[in-house]
């Protein structure tokens, strides 16, 4: 499953990538060309925006109305719509910036890159395949789990 997220859902991109789903984000693209990529790339468009959705499904283009207000109700409805896993795996996470593949990385290829206190704490490592950009499962970790779980227990409503 691939989607197209418009301006208003960078952050939204950012964590369907983060769950290893292929998502365009679009910050500066008309309304126009985010319906023609959709089409000719096969993505669903997500759009917070009533008018733009409505132009996709007219024009018989897969299309989302995000109507939730946090992460974790976004996340929620995705998933039950299109039924996504809310797990967190970086072995097939996708990096949050560019959206290329990531893939693991040895700290010693990459320890000129990394804090010297994450090198101390740290020994699991993944790169973008595409950016370069660094991840590790730091102190951050568990306000991701936290925002999944969160999602999880609303898809159970």
């Amino acid at each position: 499953m691939k989607f197209i997220a418009d301006s208003m859902l960078g952050k939204l991109a950012r964590w369907l990538r983060m769950l290893g789903y292929n998502v365009k984000y679009a910050d500066r693209l008309d309304d126009k060309i985010l319906i023609e990529i959709a089409k000719t790339e096969d993505r669903v468009l997500l759009t917070r925006d009533l008018e733009l959705y409505r132009q996709a499904i007219n024009q018989h283009v897969q299309a989302f109305l995000v109507e939730e207000k946090t992460e974790a109700g976004r996340l929620a409805a995705l998933a039950k719509r299109y039924c996504l896993v809310l797990e967190l795996d970086p072995n097939t996470s996708r990096c949050s910036k560019c959206n290329a593949e990531i893939r693991p990385a040895e700290k010693d290829a990459i320890s000129d890159r990394i804090p010297s206190s994450t090198k101390t704490f740290y020994n699991e490592f993944w790169e973008c395949t595409n950016c370069e950009q660094i991840y590790w499962q730091g102190s951050h970790w568990k306000r991701i789990s936290q925002s999944l779980k969160e999602a999880k227990e609303l898809l159970k409503k």
